[in-house]
């Protein structure tokens, strides 16, 4: 998940997503991407290079919105 990327956020996040049934709903759906975009390129799954390359963007696209989200509540904090 995020762990990867900025683990330093993850209790921001957490903490967001408890208050945020959106956010909550994005981070499961990051979640879900990544593990079927891992199982493709494990080729543990098929799936063609197109439909592949939107299931990334859209990961993508979360991962911004979320970490937009995070950084504006911290600066509420």
């Amino acid at each position: 998940m995020f762990k990867e990327c900025c683990p330093e956020l993850i209790p921001i996040m957490e903490e967001l997503a408890a208050k945020n049934p959106h956010i909550d709903k994005l981070i499961q759906r990051h979640a879900e991407l990544n593990k079927i975009i891992d199982n493709v390129e494990a080729g543990r799954a098929h799936m063609d290079d197109l439909e592949l390359d939107k299931l990334k963007k859209e990961k993508l696209h979360i991962k911004d919105e979320v970490y937009k989200a995070v950084l504006e509540y911290k600066k509420g904090l």
